[in-house]
């Protein structure tokens, strides 16, 4: 049996890592706010308030950008293949070491 014969979806792991720079902090904080309003939260049941949650988009660029980046896009154009989930986070600084497969780090 092939890998093209098998009968039930195989379920991989992608491991990616993204270098971004912000050139305009302004354009990414009201992308991100824009997207809370526009987004369908009940604000009754959760923690936090509308008010609360645009300071905070407004003083975290890591959360702001992590909130607007849609890493399910990141497979759109592959065919076969099926988002089924996944996380994305941002931080700043150097990129931490090592990072890759087990078998061609250094």
């Amino acid at each position: 049996m092939t890998i093209e014969d098998s009968p039930a979806p195989r379920v991989l792991q992608l491991y990616c890592r993204i270098e971004v720079a912000v050139t305009d902090p302004a354009a990414l904080t009201a992308q991100a706010v824009a997207e809370l309003r526009a987004a369908d939260i009940d604000w009754a049941r959760e923690a936090d308030d509308l008010p609360s949650a645009v300071a905070e988009l407004r003083a975290d660029q890591h959360l702001a950008l992590g909130s607007v980046v849609d890493i399910g896009r990141i497979v759109d154009d592959v065919a076969g293949v099926e988002f089924r989930g996944g996380h994305c986070w941002a931080e700043s600084g150097t990129r931490r070491e090592p990072f890759g497969p087990p078998d061609i780090r250094p």
